[in-house]
């Protein structure tokens, strides 16, 4: 059977420099890979240096006319614009360019339609989707008359309302977006609220909470999947891990045991023998993310607020990395994950032609998670930081204490048992609040 090929649409990109974006080449080439990473192929870019830009066309008037003659001679069938733009400039440059018209915040909106897998990211998506519609709804209709009713001194005409059919069908649509924002909200409420039950009974444990962060495709899935698939409770755990902007947009929570699976008590050293942790993967971060996105994926994205230590992935071999995490600093700082510790993982340092991988300076790892170079290094580096505050205790326990015996057999890296006359005796390494809880318990 012959494999049929998805056509992708053909789209114009255009962009204004009027100076001020110290990286508009840079931000260029990003919007070229978020145009393909929404299945569109990019057959041309116009770029315009402005000291500002047009009010009306967001370029300028000269430049519309030449962006059309292109748009026809490369036969595009949508015009995808660098910046947000406003509604009426949309609507006049759809007018002018007779073309569909897009811009950045369309276009990410469009990546996470085609992404969104789960219940949850798929409201998420229409929400923010919704709300980016709305206000643009006014002077969409100018085919429908804006005026209307009868006049006439005193007659019974004058007490009829003076809203014309397109203002009226705009007041209809405003509800009808109104009314299921609403009702997208209730359910995202109701989501929420199970992920919070979900959270307090992981955060009963004293299991530590690890969160991966970091701009859109610098590794962040490949680097769970490494993880997943050496210490997970199944390696069909794994999430999609493919090389675009926005690969995966679903928060994904997985358990993390260095001895699970594949080792043995002697291939395990007893300082890192069960420091299980959870590890969450978050949608990538990105430069300008729309703020209806922000908005509608905040109870997903604040899964970071509640890490016990944030896994920051940078790209190392892209040349604006910088520019990259401090774009994600001042995410977490928007999202109040700002002061959670970090480990800093350079990934893909590969392809920068870094030898010797993978290499550890305090809290900082290069490494190559898609060839797993660095993958165990990084682990022992998670492990050490979020069992930090641990310290190694004696514990004797009478016999009928044995919801304690199971609780530090699951909750602390137990490096030795005994079964005495008077109770079980266990040497643990476990959290300090818990060794001054069960301080009674010591042995001497």
């Amino acid at each position: 059977m012959q494999e049929i090929k998805e056509e992708k649409t053909k789209v114009l990109l255009v962009g204004v420099d009027t100076g001020e974006e110290k990286e508009f080449d840079h931000s260029m080439e990003e919007l070229k890979s978020l145009a393909e990473a929404a299945n569109k192929q990019v057959v041309g870019i116009v770029v315009q240096h402005m000291q500002a830009v047009n009010k009306a066309f967001y370029i300028g008037t000269g430049k519309v006319a030449e962006v059309r003659d292109y748009a026809v001679q490369c036969e595009a069938e949508e015009i995808v614009f660098h910046n947000a733009l406003s509604p009426s400039q949309v609507r006049n440059l759809g007018r002018e360019l007779d073309r569909t018209v897009l811009d950045r915040t369309n276009l990410i909106l469009d990546i996470f339609a085609i992404r969104a897998k789960t219940k949850e990211a798929k409201l998420q998506v229409e929400t923010a989707r919704l709300q980016y519609v709305l206000p643009r709804l006014v002077g969409m209709r100018e085919n429908l008359s804006r005026q209307g009713g009868t006049g006439g001194k005193g007659g019974a005409g004058s007490a009829m309302s003076n809203k014309g059919a397109g203002e009226t069908k705009l007041e209809l649509d405003r509800r009808k977006i109104e009314h299921r924002i609403n009702e997208l909200e209730k359910e995202l409420e109701a989501i929420a609220r199970n992920r919070e039950t979900m959270r307090k009974k992981r955060s009963q444990s004293r299991i530590p909470k690890v969160a991966l962060v970091g701009y859109t495709n610098a590794g962040k899935s490949t680097i769970l999947n490494r993880l997943v698939e050496l210490y997970g409770e199944s390696s069909d755990k794994t999430v999609l891990e493919q090389d675009m902007l926005f690969a995966t947009l679903d928060t994904s929570v997985r358990f993390i045991n260095s001895r699970e699976r594949g080792n043995t008590e002697e291939e395990i050293p007893s300082a890192i023998r069960n420091r299980p942790y959870y590890l969450v993967d978050t949608v990538g971060f990105i430069d300008e993310l729309p703020h209806g996105l922000v908005k509608a994926f905040r109870s997903t994205l604040e899964e970071v607020k509640y890490a016990d230590l944030l896994v920051q992935v940078v790209d190392f071999s892209d040349e604006h990395y910088k520019q990259h995490m401090e774009t994600t600093a001042r995410t977490l700082e928007e999202l109040g994950a700002g002061n959670i510790p970090q480990i800093i993982v350079y990934n893909k340092a590969d392809k920068c032609g870094m030898e010797d991988l993978p290499r550890r300076k305090d809290r900082q790892i290069y490494m190559a998670a898609s060839l797993g170079k660095g993958v165990e290094e990084l682990t022992e580096l998670i492990e050490e930081c979020v069992y930090a505050e641990c310290v190694e205790r004696a514990f004797l326990f009478p016999f009928d204490k044995g919801n304690l015996v199971s609780y530090f057999m699951e909750n602390a890296t137990v490096l030795k048992q005994e079964y005495r006359e008077d109770g079980v005796w266990l040497n643990v390494y476990c959290h300090k609040s818990d060794g001054e809880k069960y301080s009674e318990y010591v042995a001497e």
